[in-house]
């Protein structure tokens, strides 16, 4: 069965507040939507996670409609890659730019599991019907402020808090949260503030029992976060330097992290994905958890698929629809119940898109119709 149409969407869409972390603050993001539409009537659905700047990947969602229009579509139609497999192989000689390739290859991903009636998660190895969740807490104006939105989501039954923090605005928060809060399941996220030159204030971290600390060095480091590692007793979880199933890999190897943090649209899609599954946990018996990047409900069906695999062991940034928006673009909305998410057992990734509110939210429309 082919493919017969591909439709891109420029969605913006507002969060309900400004989500901050050590590169910059977002109050409104560009969600673009890859809708695939095959040859016997059914469709599937994906997300590009690239945002309006190049801060936590030098691809933007502009680059991600370029690729996808101008070369990723058409290497699809000309290979005629109309699986998820088969598409991810045929778009290695695209080099990089693997937001713009798991948009197109989960929306893939999705309509073979609508073809096969099939939820996605199964269709991915998972090994659970529901999923642990967690949520992760930007940077706030103070530190009352962010003890108040952490003690209100332990309300709401999240089983773990991550905090952004960056030099300035770490020690005294975290503190701050166990002093007020106990000894809740904490971890906090830097995402590559840090250099070694920091080691005083990183070791001072130790004393507080994180669950790990997620990418404090540089963006692409592997050497400086195993010479790190060395010196921790916290555990270190890599988000950004790991790219691909081969830094995985290299990580490894190099005992740079204990632990991965794996963002399918960082790396390109689910089948780059299980690979990493297969590298950190599989062979080498690591654990793994799921992150996200402010997905509407459509990206967030992804990563609930893939948290169910049976290397994820810690609970994941995948929180419900009204976390961040007030109304989200798909039915029914994504729910947080006593601290998990359920995988759905409808097909595909279980959630219908709200085509109306989507046309609405979109500046831009481009159609591909296929040959």
């Amino acid at each position: 069965m082919a493919v017969r149409r591909v439709i891109l969407y420029e969605a913006w869409v507002r969060l309900k507040r400004r989500f901050e972390t050590s590169f910059g603050a977002t109050r409104e993001r560009p969600a673009i939507l890859v809708r695939v539409m095959g040859d016997d009537g059914e469709e599937g659905w994906g997300e590009v996670v690239a945002g309006e700047g190049p801060w936590y990947s030098y691809e933007t969602y502009e680059t991600a409609i370029h690729v996808l229009r101008d070369y990723l579509i058409p290497i699809m139609i000309r290979e005629r890659a109309y699986n998820p497999k088969d598409f991810i192989e045929a778009a290695r000689r695209v080099r990089g730019h693997n937001m713009a390739k798991a948009g197109l290859e989960h929306a893939l991903w999705d309509l073979e599991a609508r073809r096969r009636r099939e939820p996605l998660w199964r269709l991915l190895g998972g090994v659970r019907d529901r999923i642990e969740s967690g949520v992760s807490i930007g940077i706030q104006p103070s530190i009352e402020e962010l003890v108040k939105i952490v003690s209100n989501h332990l309300d709401e039954g999240y089983r773990r808090i991550k905090i952004k923090i960056k030099p300035g605005w770490d020690l005294e928060p975290v503190k701050a949260i166990r002093r007020e809060l106990g000894d809740i399941p904490l971890q906090v996220d830097a995402n590559a503030a840090y250099s070694l030159a920091h080691m005083q204030t990183l070791t001072k971290l130790d004393d507080y029992k994180l669950l790990m600390i997620e990418q404090p060095l540089h963006y692409e480091d592997l050497l400086d976060h195993a010479e790190l590692s060395r010196r921790l007793k916290t555990p270190i979880c890599l988000d950004e330097s790991i790219t691909s199933p081969r830094r995985a890999l290299e990580a490894y190897k190099l005992d740079s992290a204990q632990i991965i943090n794996v963002k399918p649209g960082r790396v390109g899609g689910h089948q780059e994905s299980l690979s990493i599954h297969r590298i950190w946990y599989q062979e080498a018996g690591r654990p793994l958890w799921i992150g996200g990047m402010l997905e509407t409900g459509i990206g967030r069906g992804h990563l609930v698929a893939l948290a169910t695999l049976p290397g994820v062991k810690y609970p994941n940034d995948i929180s419900g629809s009204n976390r961040y928006y007030e109304k989200d673009l798909v039915e029914p909305e994504w729910r947080v119940e006593g601290g998990y998410i359920r995988a759905p057992e409808r097909p595909g990734i279980g959630v219908d898109p709200d085509l109306d509110m989507i046309e609405t939210l979109s500046k831009r429309r481009i159609v591909v119709d296929l040959p």
